[in-house]
């Protein structure tokens, strides 16, 4: 890989190296950056938070931007939910869900419940316990040995369904196949089961069949399994509601949040605990027992509220919702005439578009191709950064690539990432 070019400023949907490019930032990052870059009223926030205090240490002292930012985000997410405990990164959100589910069964006296069960083709972080939780070979391989020991049932990808299964059809294999997974395990020593509502990385932007969620729930509820939702990716508004699974009208035990809470400009993730859940530990043993040093860092809280009341005041959620279905119906339309391209799917501003070598069969291309990686490297070129994944086929085949645009991106940008994006595409493929 070459040297990366050195970026020097951003500015709302564009960011620039020190070579004077410009690029539209059409995947938010990693879908991150959901209001953009460089936004004054943001740094404004900081700043004044900066010049106050930076951090005030999480033992010691609380604060107003953290009392806020936790009342907002509570709010949000329902009369369900009672405790958050923050954290730098999606992956330690995620460790943090995981720690909070085990403690609850020991609160309760049933400390064997202790197995994860998780789904093939997802990614969780990068932490050891995180990673045990993904479905994801090539980034699990180098630590297998090392990770817990996590039971996977099948992906819910309709475009790749499990034995060819289709709508209810495939809702109720999948369903079952959990049910009996938890019944073999022994409902006595499960403690959770993880899922990403809409799969990012590892599978491209798969939402799950409708009615998936709700009969998930229904099946952790008999056998005393919790859910955890893993919208570190997918939720904070990325979806078109502010909890991903609010669109399937269901609400987990632990949500995991990160990436676009703060939008990029400082580092920030939150674990969202049920309150039944907080208030069995809180009673039984004083305190979850999670957290770091940084937790609920003061300027990183000053830098969600910034972002969360922006995207609050814009009501760029309800945007977001309503455009991203036309976006997803305008990259189909444009991408129509590359037999390659075989589905183009998602929610809201996380949309996945997936090559293959046959549209009837769904033959992947060949990993060692590494198409996507390619379109992307030619879009990013052409001035456009999307988000190219791998390995959604078996572990090793597969080509994906993401699209999440920032949440205020204008119409003009959203054109512009449209012809660039179908012009990558384009030439690469016609490249060979």
């Amino acid at each position: 890989m070459g040297a990366l070019p050195r970026i020097v400023r951003g500015e709302g949907s564009y960011v620039y190296d020190a070579d004077g490019r410009r690029y539209l930032d059409g995947s938010g990052g990693p879908a991150a950056f959901s209001i953009g870059h460089a936004n004054p009223e943001v740094n404004a926030a900081i700043t004044a938070q900066l010049e106050k205090v930076a951090c005030g240490y999480r033992y010691l002292f609380t604060s107003e931007p953290l009392e806020q930012l936790t009342s907002l985000l509570l709010a949000r997410c329902g009369p369900e939910f009672e405790h958050i405990v923050y954290s730098g990164s999606g992956s330690e959100a995620v460790e943090s869900a995981l720690k909070v589910a085990l403690q609850y069964w020991d609160a309760r006296g049933l400390s064997a419940k202790k197995r994860f069960i998780a789904r093939e083709r997802s990614y969780h972080g990068n932490t050891l316990g995180a990673l045990s939780v993904s479905g994801f070979l090539e980034r699990r391989r180098p630590f297998e040995g090392s990770l817990l020991d996590v039971s996977f049932v099948s992906a819910a990808n309709a475009y790749r369904p499990l034995r060819g299964l289709a709508g209810s059809a495939l809702v109720a294999a999948l369903v079952e196949e959990l049910d009996e997974r938890i019944r073999a395990l022994g409902p006595d020593s499960v403690a959770a089961f993880i899922f990403e509502p809409v799969v990012g990385a590892a599978g491209g932007a798969v939402p799950a069949p409708d009615g998936y969620a709700r009969a998930i729930r229904a099946v952790c509820d008999r056998h005393q399994v919790l859910v955890i939702a893993d919208e570190v990716m997918c939720g904070a508004g990325r979806c078109g509601t502010w909890r991903a699974l609010e669109h399937d009208r269901v609400v987990p035990d632990i949500l995991a949040i990160g990436k676009g809470l703060a939008g990029g400009y400082i580092p920030l993730a939150a674990t969202i605990v049920r309150r039944t859940v907080a208030e069995t530990i809180v009673a039984a043993q004083g305190t979850i027992l999670t957290g770091h040093t940084y937790s609920g860092h003061t300027a990183a809280c000053a830098a969600g509220l910034a972002v969360q009341r922006i995207i609050e005041r814009e009501s760029l959620v309800a945007r977001v919702k309503a455009r991203g279905e036309t976006l997803q119906r305008e990259l189909r339309q444009a991408l129509a005439r590359f037999e390659e391209v075989g589905d183009v799917r998602g929610r809201g501003y996380l949309i996945g578009i997936e090559l293959v070598q046959d549209r009837a069969t769904k033959e992947p291309f060949p990993g060692e191709r590494a198409l996507s990686q390619a379109i992307g490297r030619r879009a990013f070129e052409e001035g456009l950064i999307v988000y190219p994944c791998a390995g959604n086929v078996g572990g090793v085949k597969g080509d994906t690539i993401i699209v999440a645009p920032p949440f205020n991106a204008s119409e003009a940008e959203l054109s512009e990432l449209i012809d660039k994006f179908t012009g990558a595409i384009g030439r690469t493929l016609a490249a060979g």
